[in-house]
């Protein structure tokens, strides 16, 4: 399979999340005193591992105590729970998902993303945005509840574009922020910003960044991104002509056009370093290059 038939990391799978269950007090104790149910424990962006560095998956009975989280139904029926320690716990291993993720089976990947970006929403999100008191975990982790004023609070998403541009003879535009290391270029990419459409963002953020005005703006593919909290919307979009571009200086400190020639010879002789595979960047690059990039997915993530 080509680099670019790859499917994307974090939506491979669709896990049944039993949401009619997570008020089920009675279903969700009997799941928990399961002998086939599995829990995960992380700590805000990190994963209990095993002895080979692959995600742990106790029995309840061995989890370690802490807020536990439903993260649904798996292929046999069985429930899949995260438990967040709420600490670093001593002689145990952990991994960053980021580090994990490549070497994980692909059928864990959704359920470390689910349990991962979870457990960061509720590290942050402690306490009522309207009155300051201490919220409690609800719905099995799907919510937090206010006990002074009854508001419920639900997991953040922070949707945000990331676009593979190009010109009238087909190269790309690709750039750099100056606190990435020397070489490090990928697609430009920016949040949503409140009343734009998708295809708005896109247009918006590729002018601020680079100060091309794109053309037509197609979607492709959307992946959740779990640092901490991303909905990635990736789209292709195009110009008119081969204008020049002009970082801003802010977010990108170098942008620039490589034709399919221009990146193939950089990424070989390791001049630019490209995204690792997890990312919808590499997925929009390669879909655009049409191959395998002559790298070793060893770069940065």
């Amino acid at each position: 399979m080509s680099a670019a038939e790859r499917p994307l990391t974090f939506a491979q799978r669709h896990h049944d999340r039993a949401a009619e269950r997570r008020r089920d007090a009675e279903w969700l104790e009997a799941q928990w005193h399961s002998e086939h149910t599995r829990v995960l424990a992380v700590h805000q962006g990190s994963v209990e591992v095993d002895d080979e560095g692959s995600p742990r998956w106790a029995t309840p009975k061995d989890a370690p105590p802490g807020d536990r989280y439903l993260l649904g139904i798996d292929e046999r029926g069985f429930a899949r729970y995260a438990v967040d320690t709420g600490h670093v716990r001593q002689d145990v291993r952990y991994r960053g998902l980021r580090e994990l993720v490549p070497f994980a089976h692909a059928d864990d990947s959704d359920w470390l993303c689910h349990a991962v970006a979870l457990a960061q929403w509720h590290s942050t999100h402690t306490h009522c945005p309207r009155c300051g008191t201490p919220t409690e975990v609800a719905a099995a982790g799907a919510e937090r509840l206010c006990p002074a004023d009854g508001s419920a609070h639900f997991p953040r998403v922070d949707p945000a574009v990331i676009v593979l541009v190009t010109d009238q003879t087909d190269r790309a535009l690709l750039g750099r922020q100056e606190a990435w290391p020397v070489g490090r270029f990928s697609t430009l990419a920016g949040f949503v910003e409140p009343g734009e459409t998708v295809e708005q963002a896109v247009a918006r953020e590729v002018g601020e960044e680079s100060g091309i005005r794109v053309h037509e703006v197609r979607m492709l593919a959307s992946q959740p991104w779990p640092f901490p909290s991303s909905l990635m919307l990736g789209a292709e979009a195009t110009v008119v002509g081969s204008p020049e571009p002009v970082p801003d200086g802010a977010e990108l400190e170098e942008v620039r056009w490589f034709s399919r020639d221009d990146l193939r010879d950089a990424v070989a002789e390791g001049s630019v370093m490209v995204p690792g595979s997890i990312s919808i960047s590499r997925w929009l690059i390669d879909r655009w290059y049409g191959g395998d990039l002559p790298d070793d997915d060893a770069g940065w993530r």
